[in-house]
């Protein structure tokens, strides 16, 4: 017998006949003879609409107020799976984050789980039920207030369940059918990865691939959690995300495991910066403090006659405002002259272990967007990625170039998105 985590995302459980049809996978699953624990996200676009709502009330809702608002829409999901599950013969019990034992930082919006309790769980699995709990949400300890794990805060529920749990595995329901070389929305001949090391999987979601989340993948490496990407809307197999290969191992060979994008980001530019020691420093500091998360850095040529330069930085679109105020808050320490924001940006990312060992990456890259005449603004590098920031309206243009110019495109047919929203 196996302990499985599974977790579904709003397209699978849109509405009554997307959650019986879940049920069924799930009942399915037990009577295969396995221990089922299950995380649900909120039906469809439930969240969304729950943000216009509060919203439509003040223009600045309160962080605490609106963890609890948001926090409904997967306890609706919980409980009527739960129902579900028990209308298919199998008996079912619902647990929100906190009594599930998810134990998280207290940042409303954005919390951590620092721990998992899973004794509630456990005593379920152990009467034979399938537990079922509301992802993107746990307590932290002190206040005792419910708190939110931002935007794919369900996988990681999800994978710190599992990991709690020391599940098998943690199948990761959506609406595609695994992890693609590219978004199949914008490349419809993107091929499906039959397997992705975590260091791939993690760059992929940190430069914009919404399959997964990055802290979900994070967590899944530090504790060794097999992940097995799949969809809800058909029985194929789908992606697994596992631990690095080892040397001669088949998964080696591709050079290139995807190409990723992501519109979500914004560019600062600060404008005549002392070039001396520590005023970087001085800069970034103020944006820590904000707890504002950096992505790409550059830094110009300092101007001879005046000792000024400039430093450009990305930055997620939803923090513009923080940043911004957190810079103004130390002008006189940073001594700048002015702030240039960007909102018309987007990445572009090409990611693949291969490249280590393989010469010719970065022209053939660069070549692809010449071709397609994509215009680079910023360039970041790690040993397996190449990132490029271009303008927002030229990211699919970049995308589709840089897929055809390194063979990813499949020759079996058009990839399949069941639900349209990738999650």
């Amino acid at each position: 017998m196996s302990l499985v985590v599974q977790k579904y995302g709003g397209s699978s459980v849109a509405d009554a006949s997307a959650l019986k049809r879940v049920a069924r996978r799930v009942a399915d699953t037990v009577k295969a003879g396995n221990d089922v624990v299950v995380t649900v996200s909120a039906m469809g676009d439930t969240t969304d609409e729950l943000i216009s709502l509060a919203n439509a009330i003040t223009a600045a809702p309160d962080a605490r107020e609106m963890d609890i608002l948001l926090t409904a829409g997967e306890r609706i999901s919980m409980a009527l799976l739960a129902m579900a599950i028990h209308a298919e013969g199998v008996p079912a019990q619902a647990f929100t984050g906190p009594q599930a034992g998810v134990i998280t930082t207290e940042h409303h919006g954005r919390a951590r789980i620092i721990d998992v309790a899973p004794g509630r769980l456990e005593k379920a699995i152990a009467e034979g039920k399938v537990a079922i709990v509301a992802g993107f949400q746990g307590l932290h300890p002190e206040t005792q207030d419910v708190t939110t794990l931002g935007r794919g805060g369900s996988d990681t529920t999800a994978v710190a369940l599992a990991a709690a749990l020391r599940a098998d595995v943690c199948e990761i329901y959506t609406d595609v059918d695994g992890v693609f070389t590219a978004d199949p929305r914008i490349v419809p001949q993107a091929r499906k990865l039959a397997h992705i090391t975590y260091e791939e999987m993690l760059d992929m979601a940190a430069s914009g691939a919404k399959v997964l989340m990055p802290r979900c993948v994070e967590y899944a490496r530090r504790y060794n959690v097999p992940i097995h990407v799949r969809s809800s809307f058909s029985g194929l197999e789908g992606t697994w995300v596992v631990s690095d290969t080892e040397e001669g191992d088949p998964m080696e060979d591709p050079i290139i495991a995807g190409v990723a994008h992501d519109r979500s980001e914004a560019k600062i530019t600060v404008i005549g910066i002392p070039d001396v020691p520590g005023t970087a420093a001085r800069l970034f500091e103020a944006v820590a403090r904000a707890d504002v998360n950096i992505d790409m850095i550059v830094q110009n040529v300092s101007a001879t006659a005046t000792g000024l330069t400039d430093i450009s930085f990305t930055l997620p679109a939803t923090r513009i405002d923080d940043a911004i105020a957190a810079i103004s808050g130390d002008h006189d320490g940073i001594g700048y002259a002015d702030l240039v924001t960007d909102s018309s940006i987007g990445k572009v990312s090409l990611i693949g272990a291969g490249m280590r060992s393989n010469a010719g990456v970065s022209a053939k890259f660069f070549a692809a967007l010449r071709d397609a005449g994509v215009n680079i603004e910023m360039i970041s590098t790690s040993d397996i990625r190449i990132s490029v920031v271009t303008r927002a309206d030229k990211v699919d243009e970049a995308v589709r170039a840089v897929h055809t110019a390194f063979d990813l495109d499949s020759t079996e047919g058009e990839a399949v998105v069941y639900g349209g929203t990738g999650r």
